[in-house]
């Protein structure tokens, strides 16, 4: 097995440390993607399988699906946050070396639900990975309750920009 090894960088981060996520797709098999986020660097290892590196701080959706010959066995999907050097982390298969957990959702009603919410969010024009985090909380806890998470508006964005730039 050869493999491309190069990254392929998007900015310099030679002092950050970064949160990489593998992801592998085969078709009708292994389904591993990112729904949102803004990846800085990509390995491709050989023609399945990559791995997309993401800076402190950012957040993503990493999705994971699988079936056998009679069906879905896995589908999730998780939302994190790159976490800096030194921080707490919580571990994910495939991501190392972890993330903050905003949003875990197992099964299939729950990820389409969730999958959903961050389409609304989009049609807003509002990037998901700028998306305040204490919303995909919200949204993580509502889905797990079995409960409708409360839409994610402009006004709320705003909010959210207006604490991030003070540091809150």
């Amino acid at each position: 097995m050869t493999a491309d090894t190069r990254p392929r960088s998007r900015a310099s981060h030679a002092a950050a440390p970064l949160t990489h996520v593998q992801l592998t797709w085969i078709e009708k098999r292994i389904e591993h993607w990112i729904r949102f986020g803004r990846d800085i660097e990509e390995t491709i290892l050989d023609r399945r399988r990559r791995v997309l590196s993401f800076a402190p701080n950012s957040l993503f959706a990493f999705v994971r699906w699988a079936a056998k010959d009679y069906g879905t066995v896995v589908s999730r999907i998780d939302i994190l946050r790159a976490v800096a050097a030194g921080e707490a982390y919580q571990t994910v298969p495939y991501v190392q070396p972890g993330g903050e957990i905003l949003l875990r959702i197992s099964g299939w009603p729950k990820v389409e639900r969730t999958l959903q919410t961050i389409d609304a969010i989009e049609a807003l024009d509002i990037d998901p990975s700028e998306a305040a985090p204490d919303y995909w909380r919200h949204v993580h806890n509502r889905l797990s309750a079995g409960d409708a998470p409360r839409p994610y508006t402009r006004e709320r964005h705003r909010a959210w920009l207006a604490r991030r730039s003070v540091g809150l």
